[in-house]
């Protein structure tokens, strides 16, 4: 990472009003807690309001160049609803991300309407998800977006496993369940695959690029054909 892309995820970081200390900024960011020293000490002298030191965390005042947010009541709520059903039943990447998007849409909302957002009882339980099963769902999202072939070992509803290789296309959420939506290679063919039932997947080191008559554009067409011929 550069040293300015770190600077800038540091800042982010430590929007919300939060204590964050420097070894939890270099746990995330992969580097030495001597080096957040240095990029605090930097940032603080080029004007960033952050207060703190070493051993006792930092904090961003707020107001540091955040333009104000307008969103009416239904945005609030649904904003919310969204990112807490994503903390409650997505990956761990996608519920750190969904955290942290709270944390930055209440930061930059004036008064009234940060107050509209903490006031929203809308809220979404994780039940019978597991740590492997959120690592899962992160592993197969990121090789959809990187186009990367997947090495999957996968259990149907009999128990019947089997391993194939296939390109992972889009990730759909059922409720409790999501599914892969990918072309397999062993059957030439779409398959829909449940996350919680693949025990393995690896990234095979192979790219693909889009194919007419498997891509996902090509999976929606062939979904409307059969849905206008029942």
């Amino acid at each position: 990472m550069r040293r300015a892309d770190r600077l800038f995820q540091i800042v982010q970081y430590l929007r919300g009003g939060r204590l964050v200390t420097a070894h939890m900024l270099a746990e995330r960011l992969e580097v030495s807690d001597r080096t957040i020293y240095r990029d605090i000490a930097d940032l603080q002298s080029t004007g960033v309001p952050i207060d703190g030191e070493a051993g006792v965390g930092y904090i961003l005042r707020e107001g540091f160049d955040l333009p104000p947010l307008m969103f009416s009541r239904d945005e609030i709520v649904a904003l919310v609803a969204g990112a807490r059903l994503v903390r409650a039943w997505g990956g761990a990447s996608m519920a750190r991300a969904a955290e942290e998007a709270l944390i930055k849409i209440e930061t930059v909302l004036p008064d009234a309407d940060r107050q509209k957002l903490r006031r929203t009882e809308i809220h979404a339980v994780a039940m019978n998800i597991t740590a492997e099963e959120r690592e899962m769902i992160d592993r197969v999202q990121d090789a959809a977006d990187s186009r990367t072939v997947l090495s999957i070992n996968y259990r149907d509803a009999a128990g019947h496993e089997s391993a194939r290789a296939i390109r992972p296309l889009g990730l759909w959420f059922w409720g409790k369940v999501w599914t892969l939506v990918a072309w397999c290679e062993l059957r030439s063919d779409f398959r829909a695959f449940r996350t919680d039932r693949i025990t393995d997947a690896i990234p095979s080191g192979r790219q693909f690029k889009p194919e007419r008559g498997k891509t996902l554009s090509d999976f929606y067409r062939l979904m409307e054909i059969r849905d206008e011929g029942q």
